[in-house]
């Protein structure tokens, strides 16, 4: 084993940035070639109703994997919930608007696999082995555990410091060999590479085993466009500047016409002096409108007032379909339950699977 792939780095370096995004753009083609070949591995915490944000950030591009043929497993974070909070909330009704979000932006459960933390030991069992592969000072050094630590008043729990192992563990235990992540997530990326190396040098080859038990995950970066909040600061559910896919047309509308823009009433895109203006023509254009551009040159000097209609005109027209299906999906919670059921199940039984690899690499088999 490299080296560089036994320490785990404050930072990436530039080069090594680079060559995460041609390695990406080389992914992208190989899953046109052989979609077959992948395993995904992504999630969400339920902590809230998903916004714009995640569908414009994540899911999209989750329903889109799916339809080329990638093999697509989604973990409701469950367990990851109380990584920074008190207490779970009303976590047993936000997993199942998670779950109704997902099924009515369209992933199909028939060939994703949608699944609970709690519900799955094998996952959560992998903990032990792996928090043995890491180092304190490492995990410190994650610029996740960082930030909330510098952000927060509180002492830091040890769910919080073992973050990035919990999540090496999500990942590792249906052996995806495939993450979408943002530029920032990559560091967590970098670690479960690190733990599923140490294991294999430690463990597996010390054993029986042929192959290694754990793939080396690669990132698949994000193309998705980056949208702000309606108040111009960072898309938030605690902000209260999200819209929701669960919110009506009349709750879009009005929170649209709250949204911040400026005093020039000739309406042009330009990202970095009319940020706030800008957002929303990029929200009109990820809604089907036509190019930011193009919306803007259309309407003119009709000011803020004719922007935030065709705002809201192309975002409630993209939502109606989606709106529809996930209140149908609410209404029959016994069906959402049997996705749940069988996505648990099959998760279960990979992580078997894999546990059982995991025990014979270690000698831990009586």
């Amino acid at each position: 084993m490299h080296d560089a792939e036994e320490t785990l780095s404050d930072s990436l370096t530039d080069a090594s940035l680079r060559r995460c995004k041609e390695r990406s753009a080389e992914i992208e083609a190989e899953i046109s070639d052989n979609p077959a070949r992948f395993r995904v591995l992504t999630g969400d915490r339920p902590t809230g109703n998903l916004h714009l944000g995640h569908y414009f950030g994540t899911l999209k591009n989750r329903v889109d994997l799916q339809a080329r043929g990638v093999d697509t497993w989604l973990v409701i974070a469950d367990y990851q919930v109380i990584t920074d909070r008190d207490g779970t909330g009303p976590v047993k009704e936000r997993v199942y608007s998670l779950l109704a979000d997902y099924l009515a932006c369209g992933i199909d459960p028939t060939t994703a696999t949608i699944f609970t933390h709690s519900a799955v030991p094998s996952l959560n069992q992998l903990m032990l082995p792996f928090l043995s592969l890491v180092t304190e000072s490492e995990l410190h050094r994650n610029p996740t555990v960082k930030a909330e630590l510098e952000a927060s008043d509180r002492a830091m729990s040890g769910l919080l410091l073992t973050y990035p192992v919990h999540q090496a563990a999500d990942i590792l235990f249906c052996r995806a060999n495939l993450v979408p992540v943002g530029q920032d997530q990559l560091p967590h990326l970098e670690q479960t590479r690190l733990i599923a190396d140490r294991f294999d040098k430690r463990y597996r080859r010390k054993s029986a085993l042929t192959r290694r038990v754990f793939p080396r995950p690669e990132a698949l970066l994000s193309q998705a466009s980056h949208v702000l909040g309606l108040d111009g600061t960072k898309m938030s559910k605690s902000r209260g500047n999200a819209i929701e896919l669960a919110m009506s047309a009349d709750e879009t509308a009005k929170l649209i016409r709250k949204a911040k823009t400026d005093s020039d009433r000739v309406i042009t895109f330009d990202p970095v002096a009319r940020p706030e203006v800008s957002n929303l023509l990029t929200l009109a254009s990820l809604a089907g409108a036509g190019d930011p551009r193009e919306i803007a040159a259309s309407i003119g000097d009709q000011g803020a007032g004719a922007l935030k209609r065709v705002v809201t005109d192309a975002l409630n027209a993209m939502l109606e379909p989606i709106r529809v299906k996930r209140a149908a999906l609410l209404d029959d919670r016994t069906y959402l339950r049997e996705v749940l059921t069988a996505g648990n199940e099959r998760a279960n039984a990979e992580g078997e699977e894999t546990l059982a690899l995991v025990r014979e690499a270690m000698s831990m088999v009586y």
